[in-house]
Parts: C-alpha cells; structure tokens; sequence
C-alpha cells in the first residue's frame, strides 16, 4: 500500500501534482460537481491503474477533461450540436460523448473499447489550473470505488482511495456536490445522466427531444 499525500491548492500543490501525473501516478482533484481522480490520458499504465483503484470494470469508458474547447475539439469530432452545447455549458458541468478522432493519441482503455470518447471542460479554478499546468488531456471519474457516492470532500476520497492513490489535491467541498450531466451525440442525441443540467435545459440548447435510456454509465 503507498502513502497517499495531501497536497494543498496552490501553485506548489499543483506543480507537485503535475509531477506524479507525469509518472504514471493518480491524483485525486476538485471540480465543480465531485472529487475526480485524476490520470494521464495518453498512458496505459496511467489509466490502467485507474481502473484498479477503483476496481472499475474495463468495459466502462472514462470522462477525459481537457482545458478548452480548443483541446476538445483535438480529441473527438463536433458537429453543430455539440457546438451548441459546449457554447452554452463549458467550461461547466456537462460531459459529452463525441466520436474520437483515430489520431488522438488516447490510452486505448479510455474509451472502455468504443469508438467515442466523453469530454468535458471543467470550471473549478484548481482543475483548470492543474489541466494547464499539465498541458494535456486527463481521465478523470470519480474518485470513489466503482458504484461508491460519489465525494463532494478531500477526507472522502482519503476514506476511500487512501494508500491506492498517491495524492489528493485539497479544494475543500465541490461547490456542486452533483455529478456532470452526461450527453451522448455520437448518434441520436441521448441523455446518459441527468445531473447538475437537467433535461430541459440541455433540450432548449439543442431544440430537439433528448433519448434517455436506463442506465448510469459512468460512475
């Protein structure tokens, strides 16, 4: 078991972050809606141990956030409804799932074996500070055990993750304390989770009906 290290939400917690990043290591990070725990996008080892921190099954894909719609747009192929709705919610609490583009350059088990790939563009200061420190694409779900609640706080993720992670960067609660919304336009626009936006909301952007099926894809 590791030591899990506490790092505070400054210039010097962000930049030690960036280093276990850079290593292949987890950090678990604040954003708007829930603690995240936090992975190079582009390593296999990276995202591998993802996956057994969180004794996720590798069928389930990963939200990847990236710091602008700029980086987004690098990764997964938008048409004009996804325009519409990063126009309208990023950087904010709506996650998108988008076809990916071949060349992204992505760890293979991100897309949990699928051709598309869920972004979303934080807007928690720490998290858009640690995506620009970082200069690149990280996974990030929640930081808890697969099928746990989801953490709103630092001492959460410590309960949780501790000595399977090695580092959590402190921002205190989740100003939202709710998941990300989670729409689907790789095919008919599709609600995946309602959470922060709600339904009507979404569909007002997009001037369609949203599908909403059963299931919660990405806890």
């Amino acid at each position: 078991m590791m030591m899990t290290e506490d790092l505070p939400a400054s210039a010097e917690g962000i930049a030690r972050a960036c280093v276990i990043l850079r290593a292949g290591g987890l950090v678990a990070l604040p954003t708007e809606t829930v603690y995240g725990l936090a992975g190079d996008a582009r390593s296999n080892k990276a995202v591998a141990r993802i996956f057994a921190a969180k004794g996720r099954p590798a069928t389930k894909a990963l939200i990847v956030l990236v710091s602008d719609l700029t980086a987004a747009r690098d990764l997964a192929i938008f048409d004009a409804r996804a325009e519409a709705l990063a126009g309208a919610f990023w950087p904010g609490p709506l996650t998108l799932v988008l076809p990916r583009h071949r060349a992204a350059g992505l760890a293979a088990q991100v897309s949990g074996g699928l051709a598309n790939i869920a972004l979303r563009v934080p807007a928690h200061p720490v998290a858009r500070a640690l995506l620009a420190a970082f200069g690149g694409p990280l996974a990030v779900p929640s930081a808890n055990p697969s099928g746990g609640l989801d953490p709103t706080l630092p001492d959460q993720v410590r309960v949780a993750l501790g000595g399977r992670i090695a580092a959590i960067l402190d921002g205190g609660p989740c100003p939202l304390g709710v998941a990300s919304s989670i729409v689907s336009l790789d095919g008919p626009a599709t609600l995946l989770r309602e959470g922060v936006l709600d339904r009507a909301a979404l569909e007002r952007v997009l001037g369609v009906p949203l599908l909403v099926p059963e299931t919660d894809p990405a806890r």
